[in-house]
């Protein structure tokens, strides 16, 4: 059998997440799910996903909320939707405050969770 290698995530977007999140403190990175995760305290905040764009969490209360402002998609995994997790088009054209803002919401909530 084959093994097929995993899409990489984008290294410009990482690094554009890395500046965004460069002060917080408990801050560390780690490459999971085919991303590099950035963790707050042990918890996923944010990551620049295998697939393109961000992969984030956030309050799942406020998961509905963020996809009927249309930029954000559900985010799933093995065809399961994962309530509480999002998926954001973000690129090179992305606009740095409008991603500072979608990597500040993750940050927000990992902050918001008990430390692993």
């Amino acid at each position: 059998m084959r093994k097929v290698a995993a899409m990489a995530y984008d290294d410009d977007l990482a690094d554009r997440v890395r500046k965004a999140v460069a002060a917080e403190i408990g801050l560390t990175e780690k490459r999971m799910f085919g991303a590099l995760a950035f963790l707050i305290n042990g918890n996923l905040a944010v990551a620049a996903s295998g697939k393109g764009g961000l992969m984030l969490r956030t309050d799942p209360v406020d998961t509905e909320i963020l996809l009927r402002e249309g930029r954000a998609q559900p985010f799933e995994m093995h065809g399961r939707r994962m309530n509480g997790w999002l998926s954001v088009a973000a690129d090179d054209q992305t606009p740095d405050d409008e991603l500072a803002e979608w990597v500040q919401r993750g940050v927000s909530y990992a902050k918001s969770l008990p430390p692993k």
